[in-house]
């Protein structure tokens, strides 16, 4: 009996501690692939309190200094749907 509770805690502390992080290609161009990376994220709690909510491809090109975009990328990030992250990655010249 002590066995099972020792393993049914051990799993409840390893749900509580993982977190899921997928990235899916959103878009391609024709132009080749450049050397610049920009990125632009938003985080936010709940999936209603989102702090810092500028995560467009229009801001990562930006911080990236890209004119001619190659490739768009979005990366999620959640956390047991309390923190969950958005990180959108522009790549090109």
């Amino acid at each position: 009996m002590k066995n099972l509770r020792a393993i049914c805690v051990l799993f409840t502390v390893l749900l509580l501690i993982t977190s899921c992080s997928l990235t899916l290609p959103v878009s391609a161009t024709s132009n080749p692939v450049g050397s610049k990376v920009g990125t632009a994220k938003a985080s936010g709690f709940f999936g209603y309190l989102y702090l810092d909510a500028d995560a467009s491809i229009q801001t990562a090109a930006k911080n990236g200094g890209i004119t001619k975009i190659s490739t768009v990328d979005l990366k999620q990030t959640n956390f047991l749907n309390i923190f969950t992250g958005y990180e959108v990655i522009v790549t090109g010249e």
